[in-house]
């Protein structure tokens, strides 16, 4: 990685650089807190790492955080995993995401946009009083802190009110998005066991309706727990027996009473891809979450109450958390459901010309998409409001940014960032102060001590290493689902460095500060900004009987694109026709999603295997990416050496 200094492509005027929160936060945090003064976003960063306690503490002052019962301490146990923050501190998300029903009770808290694109909104009080009617309906349920509630829901203003309404009530959040099969929803819910479960009918996208009735009864069987189901007739059809119906339960005018829980109190779990079997069930908490949401979209991506903040997503996704959380800092939340694509490839942009969005995320793949497809957003449509387009769920390409500067606007703040869904925000990406520059993340995130590591746990700069953050973050999970000992958390980010997490991604730190993101240093799935477990797939594809083994593999392409691969060890007899290829894609769609149909199905000789019987995956992943055989892999763990030269074959021929 070379250390000259390009030009930047984009740099923020001294005006911007002096209103943003962050400068006025510095100048603030300086004053009462021991924060330098001087040194710019470097130096707060700095503090901010090495002053963990003053500046989290900063934080909760500047955003006036209402504690009902004050902390002892900011961190009582520093060690990780199991940091403690805030101990003796209570307080309620869902209080803190409705304060601005106080001031601005008829201004728009959400737009919500389907594929007609006509934005229908949302006031704060209307939303603050269906909240509080359903949490009183939840109660009356016999919901408590703690319990489990489930969304099988679409981006609409019913999944925002449910999960403000658990968090109200103390209970615990979770959701899929409708698109995911029966099976894919089951192994996350399963796990946690709700006693509530949101869902609707069925929804809409590309233009058709999709019925999910059916999908919806089969997890009614499947999950015992249940104590009741609340019905949402997004497509029109009747309650199913013994359903609840949604407008019942939410017409009361009733005031949002908040159950105040500790700070480390469960708010939602979130999943990881399951890769290797069951999905990670990742528990994040209310204080830790409302803390680093206030710090990432208030001083990062500066957003306040004249702000509308879009980005697309599904609920599926841990950015929809993310975007709901816009509440917090009064942000106006932009809710779009529907196809990314449709009725054309410009669709994303004619949503954030109709909300007035200021800051509009998506991802990477979709600006490689337009880009592709000869879309010219700031030739066709008003983005005039729109101050930053960030991107995530895969590094945008050199190639991205140019696109984005070319074709919307010279004067834009392009935001690249990385995350993951295990903290629900980012490492490192959006600082409103800093110069952007061609393919790179523009800094860590204050708090954040993030670093690129040797295998040795030796720092580097300019060079590629392991992205790893030394301290901890509010926001890293507080425990995993049924993992009673801590086993399966610990050997998902420490069993590498003990004491320091290592998230799994190449990175690059720059000696300008800067971060580039290389890919996963795993084998998980990212696919259009979702991570996808392979294990899913796996499960599918291997019901058909002519499909004796699978494997599926996910490349980042040096133009930014992404090619995933499924190969198959067939049946004896079986032939891969096209008949089969189509079944093969079909199961996937009917049990998954279109998203996890492969780019290619290529028939191989077989699978090679650890001498477990494991899959392996990653060096598969580097062979195909041009690392040679003997530093792709451990010979000496392989059950059958010889497949590999399949793949190194089609690596060569492929390049």
């Amino acid at each position: 990685m070379s250390t000259e200094n390009p030009q930047p492509l984009w740099q923020p005027d001294p005006q911007r650089i002096a209103r943003s929160q962050v400068t006025t936060f510095q100048a603030w945090a300086a004053e009462h807190h021991g924060a330098p003064a001087d040194g710019g976003y470097e130096a707060l960063h700095r503090w901010s790492v090495d002053e963990l306690e003053h500046f989290w503490e900063a934080v909760t002052q500047w955003f006036d955080v209402r504690f009902s019962t004050p902390y002892a301490r900011v961190l009582g146990d520093r060690s990780m995993p199991g940091a403690e923050w805030f101990p003796g501190a209570t307080l309620n998300y869902a209080e803190h995401a409705l304060r601005a029903a106080a001031t601005r009770a008829d201004e728009p808290a959400l737009l919500y946009v389907d594929e007609t694109h006509e934005p229908f909104p949302v006031t704060w009080s209307e939303l603050r009083r269906q909240v509080g009617s359903m949490a009183a309906e939840l109660r009356a349920l016999g919901l408590r802190p703690g319990d489990r509630v489930s969304g099988y829901l679409p981006n609409i203003p019913q999944a925002v009110v449910a999960l403000l309404a658990t968090a109200a009530v103390g209970a615990v959040w979770t959701s899929c998005a409708p698109d995911f099969g029966a099976r894919s929803v089951l192994d996350r819910f399963q796990q946690v066991e709700p006693v509530v479960l949101f869902t609707v009918d069925g929804y809409r996208y590309g233009g058709k309706e999709h019925d999910r009735r059916e999908t919806v009864a089969e997890l009614r069987r499947e999950l015992p727990s249940l104590r009741a189901v609340v019905h949402i007739p997004l497509l029109g059809t009747e309650a199913p027996e013994g359903a609840l119906e949604w407008d019942a339960l939410t017409s009361a005018d009733t005031e949002p009473v908040f159950e105040r829980v500790p700070f480390a109190h469960p708010l939602w779990v979130l999943y990881s891809s399951g890769t290797t079997g069951l999905p990670k069930a990742i528990v994040q908490s209310q204080g830790g979450i409302l803390v680093e949401h206030l710090k990432q979209l208030g001083l990062h991506c500066d957003l306040g109450p004249e702000d509308r903040f879009f980005w697309y997503t599904s609920t599926g996704w841990m950015m929809w958390n993310f975007l709901v959380s816009g509440l917090l800092t009064g942000t106006t939340v932009v809710l779009y459901d529907g196809s990314p694509g449709y009725p054309d490839t410009g669709a994303q942009w004619r949503v954030a010309e109709r909300t007035g969005a200021t800051l509009y995320g998506t991802s990477a793949a979709y600006v490689m998409a337009c880009r592709k497809a000869d879309v010219h957003p700031g030739r066709d449509f008003d983005l005039s409001r729109v101050q930053c387009v960030a991107t995530t769920g895969s590094p945008l390409p050199p190639d991205g940014f140019r696109w984005l500067h070319d074709e919307v606007r010279a004067d834009l703040w392009i935001a690249s960032v990385s995350g993951g869904t295990d903290v629900c925000s980012c490492f490192a990406g959006a600082v409103p102060t800093l110069p952007v520059y061609i393919g790179e993340l523009q800094a860590p995130s204050l708090g954040t001590d993030l670093q690129s590591w040797d295998p040795s746990g030796k720092p580097l700069i300019d060079e590629v290493g392991e992205l790893v953050v030394t301290n901890p973050m509010p926001s890293m999970p507080i425990r995993f689902w049924n993992d009673p000992d801590g086993s399966r958390y610990h050997d998902s980010y420490f069993d590498t460095y003990p004491g320091v997490w290592r998230h799994g991604d190449w990175i690059t730190v720059t000696s300008r500060g800067s971060v580039v993101i290389h890919g996963r240093s795993d084998s998980t799935l990212n696919r259009q900004g979702v991570r996808m477990g392979s294990a899913d797939i796996y499960e599918a594809v291997e019901r058909l009987p002519e499909i004796k083994e699978s494997l599926v593999i996910g490349i980042e392409q040096p133009d930014g694109g992404y090619w995933m691969p499924l190969f198959v060890q067939l049946a004896p007899e079986a032939v891969l026709d096209q008949a089969l290829l189509d079944r093969i894609k079909a199961t996937i769609r009917e049990n998954l999603s279109p998203r996890h149909i492969p780019d290619e199905v290529i028939e191989v000789p077989g699978i090679p295997h650890t001498l477990t019987g494991k899959r392996i995956e990653v060096p598969v992943k580097r062979l195909l990416q041009g690392t040679p055989l003997e530093k792709a892999v451990n010979p000496g763990s392989i059950d059958n050496l010889e497949l590999l030269h399949f793949y190194e074959d089609l690596a060569r021929k492929r390049a």
